[in-house]
C-alpha cells in the first residue's frame, strides 16, 4: 500500500471539526476507497484549550497557519479559516511554495484571489481543491469540471445562499415581515458576523464567480458581478408573486452572451412549480444547462457540519487517488478575461411603485413605459387607505437597462412615492 496521505488542518471550527470526524470514524472506508491511509499530522486555530467535541490532542499543534502549511510532515493543506485574504491566504501561499496540495471551502478567497493562486498551484505542479466552497454538499464543481465536461455551458444558476432562501421561505409561510424574520434567523445563528455577507447577496455571489469561470472558461471576475440583496423585499411583495404563480428567490445566473459575460446576483421571480420555485428553508439548489446534456438539477444541504465536510473529504479523497486537473478546469493561463455584459439578456420584470391617489397619476406612468420601449403584459392596483396607492405591473420582455432608465422617469413625474422595485422574472 502507498505511503499515508497526511492532512494538515488549518481551523477547527464547525467544518474542521466534521473533517476530523470523518477521518477518525471513517478511517477504514477511506483507505478501501483510495488506496491510500488518510491521517491528521497537525492542526491549527484560533484557540487550543476549547471543547470541540472530538479529541485533537492526539495531532500537533501550531498557532501559526503558515508554519502548518510547511510541516514536512503534511502533504495536504487544509484552509478552513475563511477570509479572502490575510492567514488564508498567505498559508495557502505558502503550502503552494511549499509543494503541498490544499484543500479549501474559502470561497471568498477564490472569488477576490482565484487567477493568482490558480497560477501558482499550476507553476508548483500542485492542487487547489475547492468543492466545499460553493453549495455545501452539493457536488457542483466535480459535476462541471468532470461530469459535464464534454459540454457547451449555456446557463448556470442557482439559489446558494441558504439563509437567504430560508428567510424569504419563512416570509411566505408564516406572514412575517423582512424585519421580523431577519432577527430570527440571527437569533437561529444562520447570519454571518456581518450579517450584510449573506443578506446582500455577497456570499452567494463569490460562489456563482467562481461557477462562471469553470463553465466558461474565464478568470474569476466578483468584482464585474451585478449585486442585489432581499433587504428590499416586503412581505406584499411575496404575496403579490404567489398571487401570479411566482416565488421570490435570491438567485444567481450567469451566461455568456454575445455582449460578454453576465453574472447577477438579485432576487428574482421564478415559477412556483418549478424546482427553484419549490425549494425550502435552508437547501441550495444549482441548475446548470449545457449544449449535450440539456438542464440537470442538483440540489442538497448548502451548509453544515456534515454536508461540507463531506464535500472536504470527497477532493482529499480525489487527491489520495492521484488525480490532477486544473485549478479552473483548463490551464489558468489560457482563461480569458471576460466583457462584463450588465443583464444583457431581456427579460420580463415585476415592479411595484405606490402612486399618489390622484386622477392621472396610473396614465403618466405608462406614458414614461412607453416612451422607453417597454410593454405592460399586465397591471394591478391594490385597495389602500392611505395617500398613495399600491401598484403592481408585470412588463413583457425589456432590457435592464431601459427599465432602469424608465424608472428614474418615473420619480421625475412627480406621482411615484419612494423609489420603484424592480424584480427580474427568470425563465426556468
Amino acid at each position: 500500500m502507498s505511503e499515508p496521505l497526511r492532512l494538515g488542518i488549518a481551523g477547527l471550527g464547525t467544518v474542521g471539526v466534521g473533517v476530523v470526524r470523518i477521518v477518525r470514524k471513517q478511517a477504514e472506508m477511506l483507505t478501501a476507497r483510495t488506496g491510500r491511509r488518510i491521517t491528521i499530522s497537525a492542526v491549527s486555530a484560533r484557540t487550543r484549550d476549547k471543547d470541540r467535541g472530538v479529541p485533537i490532542t492526539d495531532y500537533a499543534w501550531e498557532d501559526d497557519p503558515v508554519a502548518l502549511a510547511t510541516r514536512d510532515d503534511v502533504d495536504v493543506f487544509v484552509e478552513l479559516m475563511g477570509g479572502a485574504d490575510g492567514p488564508a491566504k498567505a498559508a495557502t501561499e505558502a503550502a503552494l511554495k511549499a509543494g503541498k496540495d490544499v484543500v479549501t471551502a474559502n470561497k471568498a478567497m477564490l472569488a477576490v484571489n482565484g487567477q493568482a493562486l490558480a497560477e501558482l498551484a499550476e507553476a508548483q505542479g500542485r492542487q487547489i481543491r475547492y468543492e466545499a466552497a460553493v453549495a455545501g454538499g452539493i457536488p457542483v464543481i466535480k459535476s462541471l469540471l468532470e461530469g459535464l465536461a464534454g459540454n457547451e455551458f449555456t446557463r448556470v444558476m442557482g439559489v446558494m445562499n441558504g439563509t437567504c432562501n430560508y428567510i424569504l421561505t419563512r416570509m411566505q409561510s408564516a406572514g412575517l415581515p423582512y424585519e421580523t424574520v431577519f432577527e430570527e434567523a440571527n437569533q437561529l445563528g444562520y447570519l454571518e458576523a456581518d450579517p450584510e455577507l449573506d443578506v446582500g447577496g455577497i456570499d452567494a455571489g463569490h460562489k456563482l464567480a467562481i461557477l462562471a469561470s469553470i463553465a466558461f472558461g474565464t478568470r474569476v471576475a466578483f468584482d464585474a458581478m451585478e449585486l442585489e440583496g432581499i433587504g428590499r423585499i416586503t412581505i406584499d411583495d411575496i404575496r403579490q408573486a404567489a398571487d401570479m404563480g411566482y416565488r421570490i428567490k435570491l438567485l444567481g445566473v450567469s451566461r455568456m452572451t454575445g455582449r460578454g459575460l453576465e453574472q447577477r446576483m438579485s432576487p428574482c421571480l421564478v415559477p412556483a412549480a418549478s424546482p427553484l420555485g419549490q425549494l425550502e428553508g435552508g437547501t441550495n439548489m444549482v441548475v446548470i444547462e449545457g449544449d449535450s446534456v440539456g438542464q440537470i438539477v442538483l440540489r442538497g444541504a448548502g451548509a453544515g457540519e456534515g454536508p461540507t465536510a463531506s464535500a472536504v473529504m470527497g477532493d482529499v479523497c480525489d487527491i489520495a487517488r492521484g488525480s490532477r486537473l486544473p485549478v479552473f478546469g483548463q490551464p489558468a493561463a489560457g482563461l480569458t478575461d471576460a466583457q462584463p455584459a450588465a443583464s444583457a439578456t431581456p427579460a420580463a420584470f415585476y415592479l411595484r411603485m405606490a402612486l399618489q391617489d390622484k386622477p392621472g397619476a396610473l396614465a403618466k406612468i405608462a406614458t414614461v413605459l412607453g416612451d422607453h420601449g417597454i410593454s405592460i403584459n399586465r397591471m394591478r392596483q391594490y385597495d389602500h387607505e392611505a395617500q398613495t396607492a399600491p401598484v403592481l405591473i408585470v412588463t413583457h420582455r425589456c432590457v435592464r437597462a431601459d427599465l432602469d432608465a424608465a424608472m428614474k422617469a418615473m420619480t421625475a413625474t412627480g406621482v411615484v412615492e419612494g423609489d420603484p422595485v424592480a424584480l427580474r422574472i427568470e425563465e426556468v
